[in-house]
């Protein structure tokens, strides 16, 4: 009979160990990219090519469908790159839209700080630049991507800015972190975008102050979105959001400025900035939206 209890506990904790088992999280770096699987699946890819306007993820895979959340460059707004971070309005100069030659935030040092295990970091510094003009701004990030569950897939964004002289930005919608939906999850298309305080669409969303906002919309017999959180630690927290039903969102401080019409920071002064992506599965309850920003705030 003790053998039979200790064979039935051992079971147990074999069970356990393999329900409960953290996905395996690889990247690899291919030339100006690197991507990232998720137990083998491909999940994103952080791209830094020197033909680029900025550094950004594309695809931003679902978890259920394997496709892309999100979308890159539409007919409609062609300076919508997925899921990425820049601004318009900085010193005379455009690190957001379309057009090297208005600016570029140039990524110099993307590296891999740690893969394999459960989790992946990247790191990787970023000068702002524009051709006949001293940089503004220099930008260290840290990337740290992991797998709550079979269905949340996490991406952890830290970006320091440095003002490397006196930066004047003025008021502009065109500014930080921000991602373009896929087409089929907007607003128009019967997706929902709802915020923390249970408000939907660009009608009760925009200009809004909210700590997060999920967009997602069903995919077959499936549902997938994106949600954006925003660190309690981050100025201007929580920062008014830029909302759009055709599939955009992003905390967007800059379009309403504190003082006047711009936004000012020294030289030397630095901006700590923190996001949380939540790719999932399921509505917003389903994902536990509210209860995954509970958790996140508390952390430092």
């Amino acid at each position: 009979m003790k053998r039979l209890a200790f064979y039935f506990i051992v079971c147990l904790i074999s069970i356990s160990s393999f329900t409960s088992k953290a996905a395996k999280i690889n990247a690899v770096k291919v030339g100006s990219k690197i991507n990232v699987t998720i137990d083998g699946m491909y999940f994103t890819s952080y791209i830094f090519s020197s033909d680029e306007k900025y550094p950004f993820f594309y695809p931003v895979n679902g978890p259920i469908s394997g496709g892309s959340v999100t979308s890159m460059r539409n007919g409609e707004y062609p300076h919508h790159s997925s899921l990425f971070f820049g601004c318009d309005q900085v010193n005379g100069g455009n690190y957001w839209q379309e057009g090297l030659e208005r600016g570029r935030i140039i990524s110099v040092n993307a590296e891999i700080l740690k893969e394999g295990g459960d989790t992946v970091v990247i790191t990787d510094e970023c000068i702002w630049s524009r051709p006949g003009a001293i940089s503004p701004v220099k930008d260290l990030r840290k990337i740290t991507i992991t797998a709550p569950s079979k269905t949340v897939h996490q991406i952890d964004v830290e970006i320091t800015m440095e003002m490397l002289i006196d930066v004047h930005i003025k008021k502009t919608n065109h500014s930080l972190f921000s991602a373009r939906m896929a087409a089929d999850l907007s607003v128009k298309n019967g997706g929902t975008m709802i915020n923390a305080e249970g408000a939907s669409s660009e009608k009760d969303t925009f200009g809004k102050p909210s700590p997060w906002i999920d967009f997602y919309g069903k995919r077959g017999n499936a549902i997938e979105g994106l949600a954006i959180l925003q660190h309690p630690s981050n100025p201007w927290y929580p920062s008014p959001w830029f909302t759009r039903d055709y599939g955009f969102m992003s905390p967007t401080p800059m379009y309403w400025p504190q003082t006047g019409e711009e936004t000012f920071m020294k030289k030397g002064e630095v901006l700590n900035l923190k996001y949380r992506v939540l790719v999932h599965g399921g509505s917003v309850t389903e994902a536990k939206i509210a209860e995954l920003f509970e958790s996140y705030k508390n952390q430092k």
